[in-house]
């Protein structure tokens, strides 16, 4: 057995491979706007949340939108758009969850993904009764790379970090996962070149993870 006592996984890219969907349904929201993201890449939305990146969509512009409308008619855009998360689940989630359970692991999920998708993911998904604690990136003031959200969570599993070991993908979450002082492994990025150099260890699927523990 390992020395840690719980788990916390990231969502997006770590049991649900949903960035590109998530860029080509915001992308397809803010173009029925007349918002162009052409400057952006998908590097600067992962691993975060649409109130971080207002300022960066709009730039100059910001002043000139009504920002918490926007934010509103995007969370209604997601709501007529729903993301198929049983077809992006990735195909050894559910087994690997059943495996860290089984051998008494305290499951947490916290993700920046607003919560409203993040329990419709973990429905669709059938992933919701692994968890303990769910926490999301509605619930605090500030999202990843804040290490708050990790902080929390463990606080809530009742572990410490010499205790806890966080599952991530993205630069902001590894970034809070390590800041948080918990041990930090990855699932290694070979799409959009994200900067995982923070992780102690990438793996390539999360059956490497389980068979780590």
């Amino acid at each position: 057995m390992t020395k840690f006592k719980a788990i916390i996984f990231d969502m997006d890219g770590v049991l649900v491979d949903t960035e590109h969907y998530y860029y080509a349904r915001r992308k397809a929201f803010l173009d029925s706007k007349g918002i162009s993201i052409a400057h952006l890449s998908p590097l600067n939305f992962i691993g975060g949340n649409m109130k971080q990146v207002w300022h960066m969509i709009l730039r100059d512009d910001y002043d000139k939108w009504d920002v918490p409308a926007l934010q509103a008619d995007y969370l209604q855009y997601k709501l007529d758009n729903l993301m198929p998360y049983a077809e992006l689940l990735f195909p050894d989630a559910k087994r690997t969850l059943d495996d860290l359970q089984a051998k008494g692991y305290k499951l947490g999920l916290a993700s920046s993904t607003a919560k409203l998708e993040i329990l419709r993911a973990l429905k669709m998904t059938e992933l919701l009764p692994y968890f303990k604690v769910i926490l999301s990136g509605d619930d605090f003031k500030e999202s990843k790379p804040n290490p708050e959200i990790y902080q929390v969570a463990m606080a809530k599993l009742g572990v410490i970090p010499a205790e806890t070991l966080i599952i991530e993908d993205s630069e902001k979450g590894i970034a809070a996962g390590v800041d948080s002082k918990a041990t930090v492994w990855a699932i290694k990025d070979t799409v959009f070149g994200l900067d995982q150099s923070r992780a102690t260890t990438l793996f390539d699927t999360l059956t490497e993870i389980s068979q780590q523990l």
